[in-house]
């Protein structure tokens, strides 16, 4: 599935987020379109290949179009 950056309001809530170096509860698809929960910390961004990913403490890395919800905030829409 091609990218579809995320809107800068919701990118800057995740910064926000990052900084604050709390556990949130993190809702997503996976690579195969299931939807997943887990409470993590993140640790930083990365932009590869023009995608956008969220990296977790835990190392895991998810797409930040495929977010649902980040400590109860939803996808705020796309650019």
């Amino acid at each position: 599935m091609r990218y579809q950056p995320i809107s800068c309001a919701f990118h800057d809530e995740l910064e926000a987020i990052a900084t604050l170096r709390k556990e949130v509860v993190i809702r997503y698809k996976d690579p195969h379109d299931h939807v997943r929960e887990l409470t993590a910390r993140i640790r930083t961004f990365q932009t590869r290949a023009g995608e956008e990913f969220m990296i977790l403490h835990s190392g895991l890395e998810i797409r930040l179009d495929h977010l649902i919800s980040v400590d109860g905030k939803l996808l705020s829409g796309y650019c």
